[in-house]
């Protein structure tokens, strides 16, 4: 650990917005005595941006822009990146390793926020709400017939913090069948749910929705391409909370005009602000990368961010220091 001594120290916050519905992480930092500063540029900031921000900065409260190399050697006092959620594909883990930079993350907050979205866009998808609300704006009455939960084969693809907690959601709904695929199958899973495991191909044919709640790693690059897309029913949606990047945007596209697959729902892109041709698929629900943006979640995700840093710069332990795993994880990239 590189604890800097006699001297001021920096706090960089990059994800914006931050402190609006809870400005308690503003309060602690101005507390502690450490000088901060949030991004001023109020957006997802780019490698050259943020390199201009960090050659004085001793911690970064960061969002989902890249941190890279580059960045890390342009920022020679920078001793820990403490993330704001869940996702650490844009943090260059051995990078930081290599440079003793110490990484946290805030892996829980966000949990309900992102499996209650998912829940609403299931429900959304198979009542076809979006396509009713485009028609009404428009000037048109539409009705439109969908499925109903309970009726549907419900696939789950990641079975961790946020697919567990979607399943705890799906328990209230009597759905019928629910397939899971994950890496380790999970012992502790609801014996009232009527669930299966299977893989990956067996889910993709047989489920009505197919939900993703995994993060982004070599493995899971690019995981659902033409393929995969084909495997699915022709009248299947696809819903993805996780990962930008997890979903090929382009084979997805021309599946979807094509005419396969009665809706899909992406909320993250491999590049964000997305301006990629899914805009033309109205039956395509896109969403601002917005899982995690409820009051709550998002304010415990910015004060438990916020109090790693200052536990960190007090020479005191963390809480969410991002396991050894996840390192292992991109050393295979």
């Amino acid at each position: 650990m590189k604890i800097l001594k006699n001297k001021s120290y920096k706090v960089l916050i990059t994800t914006v917005p931050f402190g609006d519905k809870n400005p308690l992480p503003l309060v602690l930092l101005k507390k502690a005595g450490f000088e901060f500063l949030i991004n001023p540029l109020n957006k997802k900031l780019t490698e050259d941006e943020l390199l201009q921000m960090v050659p004085d900065v001793d911690v970064i409260i960061a969002g989902t822009e890249k941190i890279t190399a580059k960045i890390m050697d342009n920022a020679p006092n920078l001793q820990l990146i403490s993330r704001v959620g869940i996702g650490l594909d844009g943090i260059d883990l051995n990078a930081a390793k290599n440079r003793g930079i110490s990484v946290s993350y805030t892996p829980d907050a966000p949990t309900s926020a992102v499996a209650e979205l998912t829940l609403g866009i299931m429900l959304t998808l198979l009542r076809s709400v979006h396509l009713s609300n485009i028609r009404m704006h428009d000037g048109h009455w539409q009705r439109f017939f969908g499925k109903r939960i309970a009726n549907c084969t419900v696939g789950i693809v990641g079975v961790g913090r946020i697919g567990s907690e979607v399943l705890r959601y799906l328990k209230s709904f009597n759905v019928q069948k629910i397939l899971l695929n994950d890496l380790h199958r999970k012992s502790n899973i609801d014996k009232d749910l009527n669930v299966e495991w299977v893989d990956k191909k067996t889910l993709y044919k047989n489920s009505d929705l197919v939900s993703l709640h995994l993060p982004l790693t070599p493995k899971t690059h690019n995981l659902i391409k033409k393929d995969e897309l084909y495997l699915m029913k022709a009248d299947a949606a696809l819903i993805n909370t996780s990962r930008g990047g997890i979903i090929n945007e382009l084979d997805l596209y021309n599946a979807m005009k094509m005419g396969h697959l009665s809706a899909a729902a992406i909320d993250v892109f491999d590049d964000e602000p997305y301006k990629g041709k899914l805009i033309e698929v109205e039956r395509c629900l896109l969403t601002a990368h917005m899982g995690s943006m409820s009051a709550d979640c998002r304010a415990r995700m910015e004060q438990e961010a916020t109090e790693e840093a200052i536990r960190f710069l007090n020479n005191e332990p963390l809480k969410g220091s991002v396991p050894n795993q996840e390192y292992d994880l991109q050393q295979h990239e």
